[in-house]
């Protein structure tokens, strides 16, 4: 089969919806699939490209991908891939990818793309794989579609961008498993890397706090608000995501602005005014809050240099899951981050498949989660 490769337009929209039904079903919680006005946005946005293939006998809509970037970052994001499943096993997924990243980083127009991939199968990672994305991490429970599925987080760099790396010498002990992971696994390196001593934690939040949080579910007054707060990039850097939730205390002292999906059942931490640092103590209110509004992981991503911010999401039982280098342009260098989340559902394993290379990122993190939840084995054994 040889498909037609050709950029999405409006016309396409009612076959796309029909595609990603036929492959998601009535769960997918991405409006790339389901809402035609984010649909005919993404397609007009001159920092996304999104392509089809079409069956060259037919004519029929067979598969979609699309990149997905913003004004301002040089970072996109792999997305919404899509084949029919009468036509799969034919390669149309990895020709997208391919095409899709010879427009976008073979060119120089971004710095890095990266795919947050299913684990129900070997094969979405496979197909990434190919197209030169390599594995970064896995995200436990990361997502609700029918039932409660982990996803592994793959990244692919425009050439020399990682030989550009900004040096981190200190990290808290519990992230040097992964950082060696990473080494062994892209390449890398961390000359010297060491456990940094141990950070003074916030003194955390009286009892009860929670019952204090107000949590304001008004998309488009939390964005204005959030860019009056935050009018530059300064203070908060989570590409491809925008507030539609803020929490704050009866007395506003400070304000968590955070991305809350319903639909999937997740949500991600941004940032915090005037600063992280002002709502550090009150990260388990937070975070209880957020799971009973139905997001069962909440994620955060931090500077791998912050070893404050690190410290203080792993004394409340964040665990670094993945590891994204090079994902922060500074100047003539780049920042690396940490994705460190939470789940209040129980994370099961037994269904993921898992190809070689991400394998020794899900043993680092079964590692990192049991000696964040578990007892010593000296307190079993008394």
């Amino acid at each position: 089969m040889n498909p037609v490769i050709a950029p999405a337009t409006g016309a396409d929209i009612a076959e796309l919806r029909q595609l990603y039904y036929a492959v998601y079903g009535p769960h997918y919680p991405v409006a790339l699939g389901t809402d035609p006005a984010e649909m005919a946005r993404l397609m007009a946005d001159p920092y996304s490209l999104w392509l089809v293939g079409r069956c060259a006998d037919t004519g029929a809509l067979i598969g979609s991908a699309a990149v997905h970037g913003e004004a301002g970052s040089r970072i996109g994001r792999l997305e919404g891939i899509a084949v029919h499943p009468g036509h799969r096993s034919a390669g149309l997924a990895a020709t997208l990818a391919g095409a899709l990243c010879a427009g976008m980083l073979d060119t120089g127009r971004l710095d890095s793309v990266y795919a947050t991939v299913r684990t129900v199968s070997a094969g979405p990672q496979r197909v990434v794989a190919r197209n030169g994305f390599r594995p970064l991490g896995i995200l436990p429970n990361a997502v609700d579609l029918s039932s409660r599925e982990s996803l592994a987080l793959y990244a692919r760099h425009s050439a020399g961008v990682l030989d550009r790396r900004i040096p981190v010498t200190e990290v808290p002990a519990p992230l040097l498993p992964l950082l060696r992971t990473a080494e062994a696994a892209l390449g890398i390196g961390y000359p010297g890397a060491r456990a940094a001593a141990a950070a003074p934690l916030p003194v955390p939040a009286p009892q009860g706090a929670v019952e204090r949080l107000e949590m304001i579910e008004a998309p488009a007054f939390v964005r204005r608000r959030f860019r009056e707060r935050f009018p530059g990039a300064e203070g908060w850097f989570y590409p491809l995501h925008t507030p539609n939730v803020l929490l704050t205390p009866e007395d506003g002292r400070f304000e968590v602005y955070a991305y809350l999906n319903r639909a999937g059942g997740y949500c991600s931490l941004l940032t915090a005014h005037p600063d992280p640092a002002a709502a550090a103590a009150y990260l388990e209110p937070v975070t209880r809050a957020l799971a009973r509004a139905g997001a069962g992981y909440i994620e955060a991503l931090v500077p791998l240099a912050h070893q404050e911010a690190l410290s203080a999401f792993l004394a409340q039982g964040f665990v670094a899951g993945a590891l994204y280098p090079a994902m922060r342009a500074d100047g003539d260098g780049f920042h690396d981050y940490a994705v460190l989340s939470r789940s209040g559902e129980r994370i099961d394993f037994r269904g993921v498949a898992v190809e070689p290379p991400l394998q020794p990122y899900l043993d680092c993190y079964l590692s990192a989660w049991a000696s964040t939840h578990l007892p010593p084995s000296s307190e079993v054994a008394s």
